[in-house]
């Protein structure tokens, strides 16, 4: 199974003081040499990069495109974050869900108070290991999906614990 590792968790969870945490796997990588990410608007120093008016090209570039004119800043907070209180960060270990975009060492952002409904990509907790999987309801089963076909679902049946700890909203990776 799939794991993630959490970096940060902000003051998260429906009437929960703090994210669960979990000795080992779990944590802030104290003395990882990995500083926490905070996207948080609390307390933090705003940084704001430029956002260009006209837009990238992605096929044959146009002319006009030579004068790039910056309409605005652009706070990735305002746009990736929309419940901060709700809202912690995990790094993926694994390859299991590939097949949707999320690659191995990528950062999901993960909000805990969105409902965790039917092909929503949670953090669930499946007898105490966490994992990242598309969530499957159907005829009054539950299943976590997997996104390669290298790995099998996994069925949740009723002697197991499972715990969905938010949704993931956005996924940040290197190209």
């Amino acid at each position: 199974m799939d794991k993630v590792t959490i970096l940060l968790a902000a003051q998260v969870s429906k009437g929960d003081a703090s994210a669960p945490v979990r000795q080992g796997e779990l944590g802030t990588n104290a003395g990882s040499g990995q500083r926490p990410l905070s996207m948080t608007h609390s307390g933090a120093a705003s940084r704001k990069a430029s956002l260009f008016e006209q837009q990238v090209t992605a096929g044959f570039p146009s002319p006009a495109d030579d004068f790039l004119k910056a309409e605005t800043q652009l706070d990735l907070n305002e746009h990736l974050v929309k419940h901060p209180a709700a809202t912690f960060f995990v790094r993926v270990r694994g390859d299991s869900m590939i097949g949707c975009g999320i690659y191995p060492d990528d950062i999901l952002i993960v909000d805990r108070s969105l409902e965790a409904t039917h092909r929503k990509v949670v953090i669930a907790v499946v007898n105490g290991e966490l994992t990242v999987k598309r969530l499957h309801k159907s005829g009054g089963k539950v299943m976590l999906l997997p996104e390669n076909d290298r790995y099998q679902p996994i069925l949740i049946e009723d002697e197991m614990q499972l715990e969905i700890w938010g949704v993931v909203t956005s996924v940040i990776h290197t190209v």
